[in-house]
């Protein structure tokens, strides 16, 4: 029997997590970051849940997500949802959930399309 790994070419796959850092594409990531489907992964502003605004969610309308998943760090934390109204408005889905529970869920082998602002 052979075993090959699922992998959607051109995608972004998140393969581990550990305390304060997410691993995509080979690349240890320290930092807030966004993780489109497709496309750069990028360092996003925040870089703790108090640092957030509204239009830190605003910007990830130019992804063009229909979901976006929220990690918010080490344990699950709401947020506002006055800071995330932009997604509503625009009638993305958004989901929220601790980072390591994001990163399972934002497999594209699993939940292809999904755009991810990952918290440390």
């Amino acid at each position: 029997m052979k075993f090959q790994p699922d992998s959607l070419a051109g995608t972004n796959a998140i393969s581990r997590h550990e305390p304060g850092a997410v691993w995509i594409n080979g690349t240890r990531w320290a930092q807030s970051v966004l993780v489109p489907w497709r496309g750069a992964v990028r360092p996003w502003r925040p870089e703790s849940l108090d640092g957030l605004a509204a239009s830190d969610f605003a910007e990830l309308l130019v992804l063009e997500p229909e979901l976006v998943i929220f990690g918010s760090g080490d344990r699950l934390r709401f947020i506002a949802p006055a800071l995330y109204c932009a997604l509503i408005e625009a009638r993305v889905g958004i989901e929220t959930m601790d980072t390591a529970a994001a990163c399972r869920t934002c497999a594209p082998s699993i939940f292809p399309r999904c755009g991810a602002g990952q918290r440390r």
